[in-house]
């Protein structure tokens, strides 16, 4: 398992550009990341992965995020991983004085991430209108279940429900059990992905305007985004997408196949080019004869049968003899793959997959390294997730110039907390 990390960058939008950058494309661009649990804080995590000044703003009692997952010796094995590369500071945004020390610090921020419910912001005086008076290039990326508006944004919209209200679910698992879902909160991460998204390219169009925005990123419409080839599908056809297990509907063979011994590979030559590969290797040239095999389309009528065909060839081999056949013959297919097989995998370490940057109470502790990978300005994982409240004073001091003695004031008040300093310090 590899130790490295990705180096090298240059500053964007309106920053003074830098070769000699180690920080990435982002360096200058401050962000406060007001978020919760996982769309905001991985939002802003990928920010912080291409170089961007991420302070996340936590309560004394830390966010939700810290307390999922696996624990090691009472720390967040997950924290350490979505609160990278983060600065983090404990503010009770309950109490005007915290609200205040916010609101500073968003009058010079470029961005600010948020996940509460629509209006939350807006009761507490931090709403875009309001921050944007003093602040007209901010910009606010919104995160909520149901979007900003229409009538269900006050509804309490987690990730999982939100995916169930999608339709994406439905479509998730065997057809003759209930949907299934991922082991993880997709929905929450692919939301925070568009919201990175829309944040970069609202920088970009400030270069030309000058004007920040909001960018409105609902959960439900993220999940929704991938459904696109059901969604004309139904209006067109009258086909309400259903459960297929492991097949891809429309592209076959596409699907999970037996072994001989007992184990399972997944197979995709759904297309013209890679099933004739297929079937020469399988020796079944006569298969491209067969109108029901022929083409795509035809294969996808008779999915049954050809995956039938398939698995008693499979049936045949071995996982890892299939592993090579299929590989020499360029035909797409692979084991399913376990973490342990994962930390295993020569190509895994030869890309430096896996990272280990160092965390103050576990030492060395593997997450995923950053992705996309930028040639000339890649992003880079700097350090593990902080304490709560470990960035507090130094924070607050260098971007708003606090003094020792306001701060230890606000200590004692518990408008703020920094961790590892008591109230008689």
């Amino acid at each position: 398992m590899s130790t490295k990390v990705f180096k090298g960058g240059f500053a964007m939008g309106s920053r003074k550009m830098s070769s000699s950058s180690k920080d990435g494309p982002l360096e200058g661009y401050k962000v406060i990341e007001l978020g919760s649990t996982v769309a905001g804080p991985f939002c802003a995590r990928l920010l912080a992965d291409f170089g961007a000044n991420v302070i996340k703003v936590e309560q004394k009692e830390g966010d939700a995020v810290r307390y999922m997952g696996r624990q090691k010796k009472g720390r967040s094995l997950y924290g350490a991983s979505i609160l990278r590369n983060k600065k983090i500071i404990s503010v009770d945004l309950r109490k005007d004085e915290g609200r205040h020390i916010i609101r500073r610090l968003c009058e010079t921020a470029d961005i600010v991430i948020e996940n509460f419910r629509p209006g939350t912001l807006e009761r507490w005086g931090l709403g875009y209108e309001e921050l944007s008076l003093s602040n007209p290039g901010l910009i606010m990326v919104r995160i909520s279940g149901y979007g900003q508006d229409g009538p269900y944004s006050q509804q309490p919209g987690y990730g999982v429900v939100c995916e169930a209200f999608s339709g994406i679910r439905e479509i998730t698992g065997y057809p003759d059990r209930p949907p299934a879902r991922v082991a993880v909160s997709m929905t929450d991460y692919i939301t925070g992905l568009y919201g990175a998204f829309g944040a970069v390219m609202a920088a970009l169009e400030r270069k030309r305007t000058g004007h920040g925005q909001v960018v409105d990123a609902a959960l439900y419409e993220a999940a929704f985004s991938f459904m696109e080839p059901h969604i004309p599908a139904f209006q067109q056809l009258g086909e309400i997408a259903q459960r297929c297990g492991s097949r891809l509907p429309g592209h076959t063979p596409n699907t999970l196949f037996e072994t001989s011994d007992g184990q399972y590979i997944h197979i995709t030559a759904g297309s013209q080019s890679i099933f004739k590969r297929l079937a020469k290797l399988m020796k079944r040239s006569d298969l491209l004869a067969d109108p029901r095999y022929a083409t795509p389309t035809a294969r996808s009528e008779h999915e049954d049968s050809i995956e039938l065909i398939v698995s008693e060839w499979t049936r045949a081999h071995t996982l890892v003899e299939l592993e090579s056949i299929l590989s020499n013959a360029a035909v797409p297919a692979s084991r399913i793959y376990n973490l342990k097989d994962i930390f295993q995998d020569k190509h895994y370490q030869s890309r430096n997959m896996i990272v280990t940057p160092e965390d103050s109470e576990l030492g060395p502790i593997a997450m995923a390294n950053v992705v996309p990978r930028l040639s000339r300005t890649p992003g880079v994982v700097r350090w593990a997730g902080h304490n709560i409240g470990a960035d507090t004073h130094s924070v607050l001091a260098q971007e708003l110039g606090f003094s020792a003695e306001e701060l230890k004031k606000l200590i004692v008040a518990d408008v703020i907390y920094a961790a590892h300093v008591s109230e008689n310090d």
